[in-house]
């Protein structure tokens, strides 16, 4: 099977192509990548792109169909990636996240793509009281980077049919260890700040309700998609994909690294605004439909690994909320240095 992963220098990319080598049979892989993270490498010893078959350094914006002819499936994780970067850069997450991802889920049709996977978020429920939302809730999208991912799943929903299996991801708040750690999500956050400073600052009030996933477990419901067929949820299928039971508070969050850190100090900022992103989602059905490739790495796990990983690189940044591992400050530093210009295009 010919795959390619765009994005696949981020964060998620490098635990995905990992798996992918191991879960599908003689596979191709090739990723395609900007490159504007490939230095923020964290304690990898070797450039996870070895595992690849071919690395293409091209803006996704400028993907062709003929770019795509050979491959059976496309998985889609290119983007701006969260929401403060989202508010920066507005425009360009509109024309990154939505249009170039409906063009690319296009030229991937064109060019006789069977599978095509795109990496939505959790994050479109916005603020959601009461119950936990499923599929079919109203979407409440608070941020740029939450409307681009509800936007690119109405305009490739119509690009499905029997032969262009359209699956939309709609993932919780990531977490876990990866070659290119991110410090900007708030598990990631809470270890990092336990592991360089001794103790977790929250900066909200804690109230909050996230649910979270490994990234080796988004790699897990990848492979999923990747091989979903028609009865698995027909053409297109727009799924959460987590487990029920992994919703947690914020505060909730800080505990259980507290727990697996030896009890060190909790730093509450009660006189912070109230974070009106905050929902509980519904996984019933993804559990339905992909038994076989449930989460399995447990809050208690991803916390562990996170910890061993940030000591053996010897991390010990208190100020790493400033750092290239954060990514809109990498996104920033390259706008300053003129290596990208404003529409986030490297300038030669």
């Amino acid at each position: 099977m010919k795959i390619l992963i765009t994005g696949n220098m981020g964060y998620v990319g490098p635990v995905m192509t990992r798996h992918f080598q191991k879960s599908f049979v003689e596979p191709a892989l090739i990723g395609l990548d900007t490159g504007f993270f490939a230095h923020c490498l964290t304690g990898a010893k070797l450039m996870p792109e070895i595992l690849l078959d071919q690395q293409w350094f091209k803006d996704v914006r400028e993907v062709a169909p003929n770019d795509l002819e050979g491959f059976d499936a496309v998985v889609h994780l290119a983007a701006i990636s969260n929401d403060p970067m989202g508010k920066a850069f507005e425009a360009v997450t509109a024309d990154i996240n939505q249009h170039a991802s409906v063009r690319l889920a296009a030229a991937a049709k064109k060019a006789g793509v069977r599978s095509f996977v795109f990496a939505s978020s959790c994050s479109v429920y916005g603020y959601a009281e009461g119950a936990a939302r499923d599929e079919n809730s109203e979407l409440h999208p608070l941020t740029e980077y939450a409307r681009s991912k509800i936007g690119t799943e109405a305009e490739i929903e119509g690009l499905a049919d029997d032969s262009f299996v359209v699956t939309c991801l709609r993932f919780p708040t990531a977490c876990g260890m990866s070659d290119r750690l991110r410090l900007d999500l708030v598990l990631n956050d809470f270890v990092a700040s336990a592991v360089a400073t001794g103790k977790i600052q929250i900066l909200s009030d804690g109230s909050p309700w996230r649910p979270l996933i490994d990234v080796k477990d988004m790699s897990r419901a990848a492979e999923w998609a990747v091989k979903r067929d028609l009865d698995s949820g027909g053409p297109f299928l727009s799924v959460n994909a987590g487990r029920t039971e992994w919703n947690y508070q914020i505060r909730d969050l800080a505990e259980a690294v507290s727990k697996e850190m030896n009890g060190i100090e909790i730093d509450i900022n009660k006189n912070a605004a109230p974070d009106k992103r905050s929902y509980r989602v519904d996984f019933s059905l993804y559990e339905s439909l992909a038994p076989n490739h449930l989460p399995q790495i447990g809050l208690a796990q991803s916390i562990r690994e996170l910890k061993f990983g940030l000591e053996s690189m010897d991390f010990g940044d208190a100020d790493f909320r400033t750092s290239n591992l954060i990514r809109l400050k990498m996104l920033e530093q390259h706008r300053k240095s003129g290596r990208l210009d404003e529409s986030l295009r490297a300038k030669v």
